[in-house]
């Protein structure tokens, strides 16, 4: 054992910094997360009207590591040692989920992806507890329990309409779960370097796993200005600054109340996708909007 060095593991966690309840800077990135993260569905959609799935996800990737790339403080060095998990990150919260996405939006319409994706804190809130070793605290608990039932309602209020694919719900529920993945992970690199050097070099390498897919989608594609202004608008804002705000307040808060603003995407991409694309919203997703707002204020309680 002389001489040998220990080897931290891949996958880890970290609590924030802030137990505290949230205060106005915790609420003002929650909404600026929700709206950004939430009308993302949207412009997917309106990508998908003109350019295949795979053009969707490395134009999105494109647009925000250029946008990231445009602040000093992304070339701030990263350990060697940290590598694979930015690596791990770029996978699980980049390529392979931004593929998935587009993909299943196919079959499945952008209120239900929404929904779907809303069930993420739970996921979050249990891995962070078997890498912690710890259980939230009660308020956090009952939190989840009740967004969680608001999410479900909505998803069941949805998967009798026009979007139920059970494909498309499997690839959506398989992408949310790394996404949960994701959240845990980027705490402890957001803590130690900052969210723009972390999420700079995840986005390069997902964009180099994403090249080939695109490429080989770009002639089944057709150039139109609106898509084309979805994208920059998914891009520089879903794939860009929605990460640096979602990260900046994982490492404040944590990894299951920092994963609170995904409860609110149901409730962007419901309303969105019923004023912009006409999609109907059935009355029992109002609700379940209803308990998605209150499970978040339950969890968004201070810390134990």
């Amino acid at each position: 054992m002389c001489g040998s060095v220990a080897r931290r593991p891949v996958l880890t966690t970290a609590p924030g910094t802030r137990p505290a309840a949230f205060g106005p800077a915790e609420w003002g990135l929650l909404v600026a997360i929700a709206l950004m993260w939430g009308s993302s569905f949207l412009w997917i959609a309106e990508g998908l009207d003109h350019f295949s799935p795979p053009v969707v996800s490395l134009s999105r990737l494109l647009l925000g590591a250029a946008a990231l790339a445009l602040f000093p403080r992304t070339r701030r060095p990263i350990d060697r040692a940290d590598w694979p998990r930015v690596a791990l990150l770029a996978v699980v919260w980049m390529a392979v989920p931004l593929l998935l996405y587009p993909i299943a939006q196919q079959w499945v319409d952008s209120s239900t992806a929404g929904a779907i994706n809303g069930s993420m804190p739970l996921f979050s809130a249990a891995l962070a507890a078997l890498l912690l070793r710890q259980m939230p605290g009660p308020p956090q608990v009952l939190g989840l329990a009740v967004g969680f039932t608001g999410v479900l309602l909505v998803t069941l209020s949805e998967a009798t309409g026009v979007g139920g694919s059970p494909l498309g719900i499997a690839l959506l529920v398989f992408a949310t779960v790394l996404y949960a993945v994701a959240f845990n992970l980027a705490v402890p690199l957001t803590q130690r370097y900052g969210s723009l050097p972390v999420l700079l070099r995840a986005q390069l390498v997902a964009l180099a796993l994403v090249l080939p897919f695109g490429l080989w989608g770009l002639p089944r594609s057709e150039w139109d200005w609106g898509a084309a202004g979805a994208m920059v608008v998914l891009g520089v804002l879903g794939s860009g600054v929605a990460f640096v705000a979602s990260t900046t307040l994982g490492a404040r808060v944590g990894p299951v109340r920092g994963s609170l603003p995904i409860y609110f995407l149901p409730v962007v991409a419901m309303l969105l996708g019923a004023l912009v694309r006409h999609e109907d919203i059935p009355a029992m997703a109002i609700g379940g909007v209803a308990l998605v707002i209150a499970g978040a204020w339950l969890s968004s309680r201070r810390e134990p």
